[in-house]
């Protein structure tokens, strides 16, 4: 059911579609109040229409919250603080898990206030979809799917059979199991309605723009579809969830211009890589992406889906698309009902999202624009997906990486116990992996004909190669099978491993021990090229330092010439069986060939067979037998899933909020900090904290699985906090890793945090430009928040972090401009005092007084990151869900 609002527009309206006549809130009656909105980007008209639908006389929505939409256009910036409220909330396993465990905490909180455990429940529909727990563990042979999913089931049984009691004890929570596919591949073909319709309080059925928050910063991907969704941390999905708005600011829109046609050869991969460094370059953090121009005629709607997909790696909240032919044929290639299909072509239409190209372009904050014919092939790398190269560059990106970054030059060693031997930017990991390419059946053709050209030439992958194909939806295996391609990616080592995140989320499985062996002695910068997002240290694999993004087609092309070091164009990638060299464009297919076979090989039916039944499972989750209940019954000794201590000794009046007297520095760091580096989601090594402490529990080494797998278990996940292997402490230089110090003592960043617990010393973390970049991951929050830390200053946060940070109860502060950790000379000796701290305002300016250990002291100015009202709320109750409970059990 949907919550509607008062309507004093008169905005309220009827069509009739199919013969059933169906409501909606008209953006065409509301101009006739508040001004022509004809040339509000497509974006802005999904809030506006979000605002229309929920206004209330001001409680969360006021006239004049819409009033501000309509006159955006004359003033393009960043803007008034709106609530928008999206119809559903998409959740993926690793983020997923913490959510319920939440919730599961929430119903016990609840019941101690005194309050209905009937009320901790999703008020809109929510969307699990297990995608992130298979590993790559088997590879390269035909029983390798089959055995990593019995694998996965042995690791992960714990939390499958929590979330399997959450769809059974949580209302309009639905869990799609572990091998269907990706979750933003999953939603992009099955879950998403582009227009979305439900029953009111009245039993009237209203239409309105499908829109959802993901606990996956990639939830961007659906913009392509026309519905507007981007990544938000699990603190803000639970409150979404729980019917509490999301509080932002009227963005600022980016217009981006596409023109023209992308060249023979050129994949939309090369197109989004091109449009990511461009977009990072112009500045996109926390402004929204439109593309526009007519140039978009010429994308599929796939090609849409990989430009919106990667709008985190260039920083916006979303990178969205209008509705027209493309949006309709996808639908209808989907499987999804004509009923549904004629709804959204009508509602398009009749409420201005239909783009038109003989309309008027949009009002933009800015713009700028591409003309498609100029992109190239290329990769982006080797440390960040903003860093694009031309595919004839690459060998000399790589060995300057190499001489700047590690002082040497490339050699080579042997390989115990093989008859090989490896070297510097050999690739180690080729991967065909990441919702962002496995959803363009073009680009995943072009790998099946490149690996049919090369198999038939009788190439094969260099032998410390690790090869894997993981789609995002069962449906590809379909068309790839009938196209008679996959029999050639298995000849040439891509067999199916699972369908999920793998490689991209840097579930890719280990390497080879002797291979391992050699890298780590010998010092070796190992490479990887995947057709992922992300490409950040220490997140493929922990044996390789240099990680590319390329297209699937290149991928494949680089486990077969098994280096970065050599110019890929001029230079062989193999040699045939009959003795002759074979270069690149001997086995790239043409523009022709990929759409032939596309067009012969894609079908309606296959995505109607295999989303048909997608919440059924396979034998294991089908044998999974839980009870739904009204509360959880933990398990005592559970290192997957405990009772989180968020809620412990809450009251129903919140506890003054303190001033941080002499907090001294947790870290001190650079720029680009991810959020991987803050909460890593990888493997977890034996000798850190959280390995210890699984130890402590009797868990084998063998059986740690991830941290990305033990989100459920706050133990574990504050020892993981800062732990990842590649982040630098200024504060211990020369150490790479989750070190720290305590006066002069050398300890892993939680013993120390430890320390100053026990003092009563609160912490601060200072850092540079980007903080929080990367992952919509809320425990880089939450575990910042349970070491002990209570303010994060810094020159810039990335969107998702910073909210985080607040719904955590965490204080974001901005050095002002001109000031730096390094300006300000900050070292880890300092201690920070920052007071009135409980009443503090939006964005106001925060006096932070430094005292030296001579006991000398200096001010200096920062920007208060609580950005809206309803942040100040979350941030005097001490984090989001704090705020959300208490008001549920009022």
């Amino acid at each position: 059911m949907t919550q509607v609002g008062q309507d004093t527009l008169g905005t309220r309206s009827t069509m009739t579609v199919g013969g059933k006549q169906i409501a909606y809130y008209s953006l065409k009656k509301a101009a006739e109040k508040i001004g022509d909105v004809s040339r509000l980007p497509f974006s802005m008209k999904v809030l506006l229409e979000n605002l229309l639908r929920f206004e209330d006389g001001g409680f969360t929505v006021a006239t004049k919250d819409i009033q501000a939409i309509a006159d955006w256009q004359k003033n393009p910036v960043t803007g008034d603080e709106i609530q928008y409220r999206p119809a559903r909330v998409l959740l993926q396993d690793f983020t997923g898990v913490p959510c319920v465990v939440d919730l599961a905490a929430m119903r016990d909180a609840i019941a101690t206030l005194g309050g209905d455990t009937s009320k901790i429940n999703p008020l809109v529909p929510v969307n699990l979809v297990i995608d992130h727990s298979v590993m790559v563990d088997e590879f390269g042979h035909p029983k390798a799917f089959e055995e990593n999913v019995e694998i996965e089931y042995q690791r992960n049984m714990e939390r499958y059979d929590f979330l399997k009691w959450g769809s059974k004890s949580l209302d309009n929570f639905y869990a799609v199991p572990p091998g269907t596919g990706i979750c933003h591949q999953v939603n992009l073909e099955n879950i998403a309605k582009t227009v979305w319709s439900s029953e009111d309080q009245n039993g009237e059925l209203v239409a309105y723009p499908d829109t959802c928050v993901g606990t996956d910063s990639h939830t961007t991907m659906v913009n392509g579809l026309g519905v507007l969704g981007w990544g938000v941390g699990g603190i803000e999905a639970e409150a979404a969830m729980l019917g509490q708005p999301v509080s932002m600011l009227i963005p600022e829109v980016v217009g981006f211009k596409l023109t023209g046609e992308l060249k023979e050869g050129v994949t939309a991969t090369d197109l989004v890589l091109t449009c990511t460094a461009m977009l990072r370059k112009h500045g996109v953090v926390g402004r929204f992406v439109e593309y526009f121009g007519p140039g978009l005629a010429s994308l599929s709607l796939a090609d849409r889906a990989t430009l919106a997909n990667m709008a985190p790696e260039y920083g916006a909240t979303c990178g969205f698309f209008g509705i027209d032919d493309k949006t309709i044929d996808y639908l209808r290639l989907t499987g999804r009902e004509e009923e549904q299909i004629a709804l959204v072509e009508a509602y398009a239409k009749e409420q201005g999202f239909w783009i038109d190209p003989a309309a008027a372009d949009p009002i933009f904050s800015s713009t700028l624009e591409l003309d498609m014919s100029t992109v190239v092939p290329s990769l982006a790398g080797p440390k960040r997906p903003q860093d694009w190269v031309a595919l004839p560059d690459v060998d000399d990106v790589f060995n300057k990486d190499m001489a700047e970054t590690y002082k040497k030059t490339a050699a080579r060693v042997p390989v115990e116990g093989k008859d090989f031997d490896i070297g510097d930017g050999d690739v180690m990991i080729a991967a065909i992996t990441s919702c962002t390419n496995t959803s363009n059946p073009g680009v995943l053709v072009a790998a099946g004909l490149v690996a049919k050209k090369a198999d038939e030439l009788g190439l094969k992958p260099k032998p410390w190669v690790k090869t894997s194909l993981a789609p995002g939806s069962q449906v590809v295996t379909d068309y790839l099978e009938k196209a008679g391609l996959q029999s050639h990616l298995d000849n040439i080592g891509f067999n199916l491993v699972g369908y999920g995140c793998t490689t991209c989320i840097g579930n890719s499985g280990p390497l080879a021990e002797p291979i391992s062996k050699a890298i780590n002695e010998n010092g070796l910068v190992a490479s990887a090229v995947i057709s992922g997002n992300r490409n950040f240290e220490g997140r493929v694999s922990p044996d390789v330092r240099a990680n590319f993004l390329a297209s699937p087609p290149l991928v494949v092309a680089y486990a077969l010439k098994g280096t970065v070091v050599e110019d890929f164009t001029t230079t062989p990638i193999g040699v045939s069986k009959d003795g002759t060299d074979v270069f690149l464009k001997d086995i790239w297919p043409t523009n022709l060939e990929v759409s032939t076979t596309m067009n012969a090989c894609v079908d309606r039916g296959m995505f109607q067979a295999r989303y048909a039944d997608v919440y059924k499972g396979d034998k294991h989750w089908q044998a999974i037998n839980v009870v739904g209940s009204d509360t959880y019954s933990w398990r005592a000794g559970s290192t997957y899933v405990a009772n989180p201590p968020y809620f412990e000794g809450m009251e129903m009046t919140p506890a003054p909020v303190n001033d941080i007297i002499e907090a001294k520095p947790l870290l001190i760091l650079g720029d680009s900090i991810t959020t991987d580096h803050i909460s890593p989601a990888g493997s977890i090594k034996a000798d850190s904290p959280a390995g210890q402490w699984l130890m402590e529990h009797q868990v084998a080494k063998a059986d740690f699985n991830s941290y990305g797998s033990r989100r459920g278990h706050h133990e574990v996940m504050m020892r993981g906090t800062f732990a990842n292997i590649r982040i630098r402490n200024e504060m211990v230089p020369g150490i790479e890793g989750g070190m720290s110090r305590f006066g002069e003592e050398v300890l892993p960043v939680y013993d120390v945090a430890q320390k100053y617990k026990e003092q009563g010393t609160p912490m601060v973390v200072v850092a540079g430009k980007e903080y929080g970049t990367g992952s919509s991951r809320d425990w880089a929050a939450k575990g910042t928040n349970l070491l002990g830390v209570r303010a994060v200053i810094v020159e810039s946060f990335e969107r998702i972090h910073r909210s985080n940070l607040v719904g955590m109860g965490v204080l974001p502060l901005q050095f002002k401009e001109g000031d730096t950790r390094q300006t300000l000379g900050l070292t880890g000796d300092d201690a920070f005092t920052i007071k009135g701290v409980a009443g503090l305002k939006p964005r106001q300016d925060v006096e932070v007084e430094v005292t030296r250990p001579d006991g000398s002291t200096f001010t200096f100015t920062a920007l208060c990151r609580i950005d809206t009202a309803n942040e100040v709320e979350y941030f005097n109750n001490g984090g989001i869900l704090q705020y959300v409970l208490r008001k549920l059990a009022a």
